[in-house]
């Protein structure tokens, strides 16, 4: 064997030199909607896809512009779309063949292949196969096993960010009036940090920029974010930007296509001449884990600007005005020298001196991140920080300029904002009693991983799932696993079969829901929903494609359902009305929460964008203004032979749907269990392209724990770090792994040895 070839055992590693989307992302859309054998459906549902009457993209929460073309979509919306319309059927004759143990046994992958789920089935408790079970039973049984519970307390209500605002209000209401606020989401897995930062520095959790802010900023600084894969739509306004001269500073480890060249896929000469526009003026790539060094690097400089100057760099009307705590922020970026954030990023101070210059001579500056920022040890100090970047020049509530977390899924902020949250407001607990007539619990419930860590200690008897796949999606896997299928009832809510359906509950129950994509009919008509896009806009949204089986409910009638068998309709409670006109539900959400003024009436049409008071400089924190906050360098120190791991995603999946095994902009065909290092680190362990190792991580308390069969693929990554795929490197991150407050998984920072396996 060779092992100089990195085509060995089926490795195939050719980095594309091709800018991201054009012909590529339009071939790829194309095969998958043939592969799902939906070419024709699922063409019919991309036409109507983000489209004003159309439905919103189960793919991520980048918002649409006033402007919007017949193909308001991107390849991974595609795909999403592609996958949710398919013709293939995960019925009860698929589960006769197929036992637990045979699912099991297939990957993320041919999971997702199966198709989609078109009948309640239930699994008993010693089975190893789902049965059909009917609507009746299946509610029935749900109602019953939560009755028998001595406490509230001991069922656990998740949510997916794919849920309608619809959905997810009556979700968090059925479990508050049953007693417990154990509403845990994908939220405390993927921006989490970024609302607990958020509200402590600018007082309200969610960015204040809004699309248009994209088209008159002079800067845009995009930071541990791939949006070529993750957030593809977003490709569009960068590459606006810099046609009319913005700076683009993207600063990540890793070199992603999307944030070096882009061809609009609706630009054909461009796409025919594979012909890019340069997307990134500016490229930093510090080692994972050290993004607050490298903030406060180009800060530290941003301030020596100014003080050569005499002033005039940073904005010293709105600091005096509009912030606190500036002069104890000063003093840390004075006593931290350049050289332990040089040590600690692995940047130099010429590539500080770069980005500050660009954020210096800005008039008017966007700050975007996603998970890279969010899944570290240190992550709300990160987001504290770009906080702190903005406020030095006033870059919030003031045209072109703002704060940006990239949510995920498509309305995570949305199901926030309605009340999916272990910790609830003052002020959604006071709407509930106010409009229900109920005592609603005050303390505090559990979050995602005080969920797994309560299952495992035998604390929680029924888990129900309104989508996700958390058994994926948690850190810890084989304990994850474990904890998931301890409660005595699973159930789970989806339109496909994932992992967590197979390992969640002793016994266990799946829903089948209606898709985004399809037309849902109630009593009263066609129903919309609602759903929250990253910039606070609440727009409608309504399928048209036939349902994929006539059993289907909606998430609205399954939770309405549930909610009635056990309470009934009284008290204020009108579960038949909610199941049957979501205009109903969207006036109880108003009565609750008056932000929602006027719901139905506003939501027609562009939809409206929720109040932000940091975005009109009004801050809602204890000292009434926005809050400079010192955050410490970060002091990380491995064990000798250590890397710095960080978990990426392929551009063939989302989250942890996986559509298929490529990944074309890094240059991987047909395989996932790849471990891209750098060329440095792979000549010191006496690596080779192509060879099989082992990763191992050790936690604090000396546990050690092990992925096998990575294949080694010569990367350019810096030197210390190296990168593998989500969700597979979860089995290498402890439960207890996890951000300080935010309490959310740290997946972008996880010291690891590798070994090559000998033969």
């Amino acid at each position: 064997m060779n092992r100089n070839d990195p085509r060995q055992d089926g490795l195939d590693h050719d980095p594309s030199a091709h800018p991201a989307g054009g012909i590529g992302a339009v071939t790829s859309a194309l095969s998958h909607l043939a592969k799902e054998e939906t070419v024709l459906r699922g063409g019919r549902a991309l036409l109507a896809v983000n489209q004003v009457e159309g439905f919103d993209c189960p793919g991520c929460a980048w918002p649409e512009g006033k402007e919007r073309s017949t193909a308001e979509f991107c390849e991974n919306g595609a795909k999403a779309v592609a996958h949710e319309a398919t013709t293939r059927r995960a019925d009860a004759s698929t589960f006769a063949r197929l036992s637990v143990d045979d699912l099991l046994k297939l990957d993320d992958h041919d999971l997702e292949g199966l198709g989609r789920l078109v009948e309640p089935l239930y699994r008993a408790e010693g089975s190893r196969h789902f049965r059909p079970i009917s609507w009746d039973d299946a509610v029935r049984m749900t109602a019953e096993a939560l009755r028998s519970l001595p406490t509230p307390d001991r069922a656990v209500f998740y949510t997916s960010g794919r849920t309608s605002n619809e959905a997810a209000f009556l979700w968090q209401l059925l479990a508050r009036r049953f007693g417990t606020n154990n509403l845990p989401d994908c939220a405390n897995l993927c921006h989490e940090s970024s609302g607990v930062a958020l509200t402590q520095t600018i007082g309200v959790g969610k960015g204040s920029v809004q699309l248009e802010d994209f088209e008159k900023a002079d800067a845009i600084f995009i930071l541990g974010q791939n949006p070529g894969t993750n957030h593809p739509r977003m490709l569009s306004a960068i590459m606006n930007a810099r046609r009319r001269g913005c700076e683009v500073v993207a600063i990540n480890p890793l070199r992603e296509r999307g944030l070096e060249s882009f061809v609009h896929p609706q630009e054909p000469l461009n796409t025919v001449l594979d012909r890019g526009t340069s997307m990134s003026t500016v490229y930093l790539r510090p080692l994972p884990g050290s993004d607050v060094a490298v903030l406060k690097g180009i800060m530290k400089r941003v301030l020596e600007l100014d003080r050569a100057a005499g002033g005039g760099v940073i904005d010293h009307a709105f600091v005096e005005s509009h912030t606190k705590g500036f002069d104890s922020f000063v003093a840390d970026l004075d006593a931290t020298s350049y050289e332990s954030l040089e040590a600690a990023s692995g940047l130099s101070r010429a590539e500080f001196e770069t980005a500050a210059r660009v954020y210096a001579d800005s008039k008017a500056t966007i700050i975007c991140w996603a998970m890279g920022l969010t899944q570290q040890r240190n992550a709300v100090d990160n987001v504290i920080a770009c906080s702190n970047l903005a406020l030095l020049k006033g870059n919030i509530g003031k045209p072109g300029a703002g704060l940006c977390p990239v949510r995920g899924h498509s309305n995570v902020q949305g199901d926030r904002t309605v009340g999916i949250t272990n910790r609830p407001r003052t002020m959604l607990i006071d709407g509930l009693r106010r409009v229900f007539g109920f005592e609603p619990p005050k303390d505090h419930g559990l979050d995602t991983l005080e969920s797994l860590q309560a299952m495992e200690r035998g604390e929680v008897d029924v888990f129900l799932a309104m989508g996700g796949n958390l058994a994926q999606a948690a850190p810890d896997s084989a304990r994850t696993h474990a904890a998931l299928s301890r409660p005595k009832l699973g159930v789970h809510i989806a339109t496909k079969p994932n992992r967590t359906h197979l390992v969640g509950g002793r016994a266990t129950l799946l829903l089948p829901c209606l898709a985004r994509s399809e037309r849902d009919v109630q009593s009263s008509g066609a129903q919309f929903v609602t759903v929250e896009d990253s910039m606070s806009l609440i727009h409608r949204s309504q399928g048209s494609l036939s349902p994929a089986g006539e059993a289907l409910l909606s998430e609205p009638a399954i939770a309405a359902r549930i909610g009635k068998a056990l309470f009934g309709n009284s008290g204020g409670f009108r579960w038949d009305d909610w199941e049957n006109d979501y205009a109903s539900i969207r006036d109880a959400i108003e009565s609750v929460l008056p932000i929602f003024e006027h719901y139905n009436d506003r939501v027609r049409g562009d939809g409206f964008h929720l109040p932000h008071t940091a975005a009109r400089r009004e801050w809602k924190t204890p000292s009434g203004k926005a809050e400079f906050r010192p955050t410490p360098t970060p002091d990380i120190r491995l064990r000798d032979g250590e890397l710095r791991l960080m978990t990426i995603r392929s551009h063939d999946q989302y989250n942890t749907t996986v559509y298929g095994r490529n990944d074309r902009y890094r240059g991987i065909a047909n395989r996932r269990n790849v471990l891209f290092m750098n060329g440095d680190d792979m000549d010191a362990r006496h690596l080779m392209p192509g060879d099989e190792v082992v990763v191992t991580s050790t936690d604090d308390a000396g546990i050690v724990r092990t992925q096998k069969d990575l294949r080694v693929v010569r990367y350019d990554i810096p030197r210390g770090a190296c990168a593998s795929y989500f969700p597979e490197s979860n089995v290498l991150i402890p439960i207890e792994s996890a951000s300080a407050v935010s309490n959310q998984p740290v997946s972008k920072m996880i010291p690891v040895r590798v070994e090559r396996v000998r033969r």
